[in-house]
């Protein structure tokens, strides 16, 4: 451990002697070119596998908001009961409340109420206990009813949370699945050019092919003149057929073709 401190600290002072204060921007940019090779030299399917696996990564954290919002929700339903049951006793507290107000309000001495008499003065004392206990239901009722708001908001914003959180996972296991489809048609494409076709045995197919439709063309123009001249219709007659033997005799001697005597029977 000494031997690297010591070798550190030479490196230190060297690249200190050498780039004096511009030594932490030459020292950073070496750095940053070092981090960018290195990522650039890791395989693009290995970042796909990666990126696929923090995608994966993001599933606890859905599952434990989705958790959270369920029990949220729960207890957001028990609070809104146990809201409407104090809504009704408060109901049920104001009317009783108004009931002894306006007996009071009438200057009897007694009252009468399920079969017992009470003075006014118990009536009034029993008046002024409802009353205040109503006062102080009424108000906790609600700041209960502005809590209950306060963390549906609150259950609200986190559903929305969650929702785009999901969509967000499917888009990038999408966009994922398209740079993978990607990937391999680049691969394809790189496969293809580099291919090397050996066409010279499909060449010297193509001029065989070509040399045998040359002479059979050669064929059938010979049997075509052929028949062509075998199935001549002759228009003229020899010479020898036509006239009559007088005219023959005549231009054989004035001709000139012979000097030999013709001998007529």
């Amino acid at each position: 451990m000494k031997k690297g401190l010591w070798i550190a600290g030479a490196v230190a002072l060297l690249l200190g002697l050498l780039f004096g204060r511009e030594t932490f921007s030459y020292v950073g940019t070496f750095a940053g070119m070092c981090r960018d090779n290195a990522k650039e030299a890791i395989p693009v399917d290995f970042q796909i596998e990666r990126a696929k696996q923090e995608v994966k990564n993001l599933d606890p954290d859905i599952a434990r908001n989705m958790h959270l919002i369920a029990k949220e929700e729960v207890e957001l339903a028990n609070l809104e009961k146990d809201i409407q049951q104090r809504d009704l006793a408060l109901n049920k507290a104001r009317k009783e409340i108004e009931r002894l107000a306006d007996d009071l309000k009438r200057g009897d001495s007694t009252f009468v109420y399920c079969g017992v008499t009470y003075n006014a003065k118990q009536v009034e004392s029993d008046l002024s206990r409802r009353f205040e206990s109503f006062k102080q239901s009424e108000k906790h009722l609600n700041v209960l009813k502005e809590r209950v708001g306060i963390r549906k908001s609150g259950l609200a914003a986190a559903q929305e949370k969650l929702a785009a959180m999901q969509s967000a996972k499917e888009d990038l296991m999408t966009n994922i699945e398209t740079q993978k489809s990607r990937l391999e048609m680049v691969r394809v494409a790189q496969a293809t050019s580099d291919l090397k076709f050996d066409d010279s045995r499909l060449s010297r197919t193509k001029s065989l092919i070509q040399d045998i439709s040359t002479r059979i063309d050669v064929q059938e123009k010979l049997v075509g003149n052929a028949k062509a001249n075998a199935g001549t219709i002759r228009l003229e007659e020899k010479s020898a057929a036509t006239g009559n033997i007088a005219e023959q005799v005549t231009e054989y001697l004035h001709g000139g073709g012979s000097t030999v005597a013709v001998k007529l029977d």
